[in-house]
């Protein structure tokens, strides 16, 4: 079975073709193709509240080609979400329709706690008893779940993300919402482990020099991650830490709201599996077209 995930975020829109394999009773995703293309949304929505014909586009080419790769490929079945810069544009809905329309291809827009739900099915094996604390910060948003004795009890949506904070502070209100949440949630508990998902933790875990993908990231080093980001020009960061131009401006307030989150659980260490959206939406694709939930043994 080939599946395929479209996810349409508020810095970039990344498309995944995968196929299924079945070997000895366990079920194994292996990545065919895998494209970020940087297509930042948010800028236009955060700013002006929809969508530039400029951009809109682009959009719309993006997607012919990603419609040609999913024929090219022979998809069985495939899943579009759009998240926070398409659901907050006031033109969101209607170019979501005109791609319906000129191409066939169906997209959805999703709203927090949907994106927080299909990115959790792809933490299914990350999970166990113990007490966890996931954060995704996104472009435009950022899901905190709080698992506890291997469920989840509770989630919430901030509008709080790298794009969205781009070249301005960080706001306080949201902040306290955040510390308010964790709070109310995660103050009595002893030990929390941190969970992280999104590309830029993973370019900080990569910058850390962690070389073990399934490993921890101690915050201390995130700490010293963010001054070494800070301490030089976004043309450097670019030249001389190799990011890309998309990533070297959204990885400095993206990591500040991971600590935030971080400081106020009091999490020493932090788990990042390369994992997020497009894998969750890929098992949860699965999962509906053989009819029930299923055990995997992994994504590679």
């Amino acid at each position: 079975m080939k599946l395929a995930a479209i996810d349409i975020g508020s810095n970039a829109v990344r498309l995944q073709v995968t196929q299924v394999h079945y070997f000895r009773g366990q079920y194994t995703f292996k990545k065919l193709e895998y494209l970020r293309f940087p297509l930042r949304l948010g800028m236009d929505v955060f700013l002006r509240k929809e969508i530039s014909q400029e951009n809109k586009t682009k959009f719309k080419e993006l997607m012919t080609a990603f419609k040609i790769l999913l024929n090219l490929y022979g998809v069985d079945h495939y899943m579009a979400c759009a998240t926070s810069a398409m659901r907050e544009s006031e033109n969101g809905k209607e170019i979501v329709k005109e791609v319906r329309s000129q191409l066939g291809l169906k997209i959805r827009i999703i709203d927090g706690n949907t994106e927080a739900a299909l990115i959790n099915k792809s933490l299914r094996n990350h999970i166990d008893h113990k007490t966890y604390l996931h954060i995704d910060v996104g472009g435009g948003s950022t899901e905190l779940n709080v698992f506890k004795k291997g469920g989840k009890v509770a989630t919430r949506s901030f509008k709080i993300g790298s794009v969205r904070t781009l070249d301005r502070a960080l706001p306080e209100p949201i902040l306290r919402q955040i510390r308010n949440f964790i709070s109310t949630h995660l103050s009595l508990e002893k030990t929390v482990i941190g969970i992280g998902t999104g590309g830029n933790i993973n370019k900080i875990f990569e910058l850390a020099g962690i070389q073990k993908r399934a490993g921890f990231l101690d915050v201390q080093k995130i700490r010293e991650t963010l001054l070494l980001l800070e301490s030089h020009s976004s043309e450097e960061r670019i030249n001389l830490l190799h990011l890309n131009e998309d990533r070297a401006d959204v990885i400095i307030p993206a990591t500040k709201i991971y600590l935030v989150a971080l400081d106020a659980a009091k999490i020493q260490k932090i788990k990042v599996p390369d994992l997020g959206l497009k894998d969750g939406m890929l098992l949860d694709l699965f999962e509906k077209n053989r009819g029930k939930e299923t055990t995997f043994s992994a994504f590679k």
